[in-house]
C-alpha cells in the first residue's frame, strides 16, 4: 500500500467527494483523520473506515474558524507526531446573481472554501517542511476556471484556491511538499442530487462524456497526487470533468 504509515488530514469529509477520498486513502494504508462541521457525518466516515479494516479519527470543526484550525493541527500533531497529506475539500455554496448577493453569503463562502485552505496550510507546513516531505492536495472545481453564472461567490472561492496552489507549490518545494489541485467538475453528490431534469439535460449537452463523473473518479486522482508516483508534480490543475473544459 503506497501511503503505509502516512497521516491524512481530510476536511469535508463526511459525504460526497471527501468521503470517496478519504476511503480512498485509507485502501491505501494513510490513517486519516477525517473533518466536517458535524461529528455525525466526519464520525460516520471514520466508523466506515474503521470496519472496513482501515485507521481513521474524527474531528467535528468549522474550518472557517481559524483558532479552531489553529488548536486542531496541533492537537493532530500531539497525537500522531506528523500530518503527511493534507487535502482540502471542505466547501459550500451560497448562490445567486451579484446584485443580489448578500455579504454574508460572500463571505461565508470565501471563508469556508478558501481561507480554510489558508489556516490548515499556516498550521501544518511547518512540520511537512521539518520533515522533508508533504502532500497537499486542494480541491477546487471548473467554476474556478470558467466561472459560473449566480456563484460569484464559489467561482471566486475556487479561482483563489488555484492561485494558492500555485504559489504554495513555489514556496514549499524546496522542503519536497508537494502542492496541487483537482477541479471536479459535474459530480453525483448531494450539491447536483437536487438538479431538475431540464438542467441535467443541458449539462450533459456539454460534456463530451455524456455523464456526471462520480465521487470515486476525483478520489482516484487525488490518490495519485498524494502518492510517491506524483513525487515530481507540483503547482499543476488537474481537471476531472468528462471533457467540459479543454
Amino acid at each position: 500500500m503506497s501511503l503505509e504509515n502516512r497521516v491524512a488530514l481530510v476536511t469535508g469529509a463526511g459525504r460526497g467527494i471527501g468521503r470517496a477520498i478519504a476511503e480512498k486513502l485509507s485502501q491505501e494504508g494513510a490513517h486519516v483523520l477525517c473533518v466536517s462541521r458535524s461529528e455525525d457525518s466526519c464520525g460516520s466516515t471514520a466508523e466506515e473506515i474503521n470496519n472496513s479494516g482501515g485507521k481513521a479519527s474524527s474531528r467535528a470543526l468549522d474550518v472557517s474558524d481559524g483558532s479552531a484550525v489553529a488548536e486542531a493541527a496541533k492537537s493532530f500533531i500531539n497525537e500522531h507526531g506528523k500530518v503527511d497529506i493534507l487535502i482540502n475539500n471542505a466547501g459550500i455554496t451560497r448562490d445567486g446573481l451579484i446584485l443580489r448577493m448578500s455579504s454574508e453569503n460572500w463571505h461565508d463562502v470565501i471563508n469556508t472554501n478558501l481561507s480554510s485552505c489558508y489556516y490548515w496550510v499556516k498550521n501544518l507546513a511547518h512540520p511537512m517542511a521539518r520533515q522533508r516531505w508533504g502532500r497537499i492536495v486542494n480541491i477546487t472545481s471548473v467554476s474556478g476556471l470558467v466561472g459560473n453564472a449566480g456563484q460569484a461567490n464559489y467561482a471566486s472561492s475556487k479561482a483563489g484556491m488555484i492561485g494558492l496552489t500555485k504559489t504554495l507549490a513555489k514556496e514549499l518545494a524546496s522542503r519536497q511538499i508537494t502542492v496541487n489541485a483537482v477541479a471536479p467538475g459535474f459530480i453525483e453528490t448531494d450539491m447536483t442530487s437536487g438538479l431538475d431534469e431540464k438542467t441535467r439535460e443541458l449539462i450533459l449537452k456539454n460534456i463530451p462524456l455524456k455523464r456526471l463523473g462520480q465521487p470515486s473518479d476525483i478520489a482516484h486522482a487525488v490518490d495519485f497526487l498524494c502518492s510517491e508516483r506524483a513525487g515530481y508534480i507540483t503547482g499543476q490543475v488537474f481537471t476531472v470533468d468528462g471533457g467540459m473544459v479543454m
